[in-house]
């Protein structure tokens, strides 16, 4: 089973194109949905998806009850680690490195490989930084394509 850490920005798009074919964002959602991969979560990344839910853009968008039923998705159906390791000046933002240090912790306790997946592009210029694969949302959605 595959495993990976969607970033903030991606889920939170993927929860408004949820129903929308062409919505990139909202594959990834409808492929997790579908147990095509693991998502891993860290409690940072749900608490940013709620503060990120309140911004107008997102109000208008979502119902009150969908970005709820959202969380609690999250909250009961994705995995949710502990962040152990530490990445410090990685990415161009404090955040990024949170996240991943999420995936760097995950990769450690797991022999299959990890992704995360993006939208940063300064991330993805990475491509690898320790066991993890870091790819752009389209490029995830090809990986998840090549499975049986």
């Amino acid at each position: 089973m595959i495993r990976a850490i969607v970033d903030t920005n991606v889920l939170a798009s993927g929860f408004i194109g949820f129903a929308t074919p062409a919505s990139t964002p909202g594959a990834i959602v409808r492929a997790w949905r579908d147990d095509q991969f693991e998502l891993v979560v860290f409690e940072p990344i749900i608490v940013e998806l709620e503060h990120t839910f309140q911004d107008p853009y997102f109000t208008r968008r979502l119902s009150a009850q969908d970005r709820l039923d959202a969380v609690t998705l999250l909250r009961t159906q994705a995995v949710i680690t502990a962040i152990t390791a530490s990445v410090q000046g990685v990415a161009t933002h404090p955040e990024d490195d949170v996240i991943l240090a999420t995936a760097v912790t995950y990769a450690s306790h797991t022999a299959a490989p990890v992704w995360l997946v993006t939208g940063d592009t300064q991330l993805q210029k990475l491509s690898t930084y320790q066991e993890v694969q870091i790819v752009s949302p389209p490029d995830f959605l090809s990986v998840l394509s090549q499975q049986p």
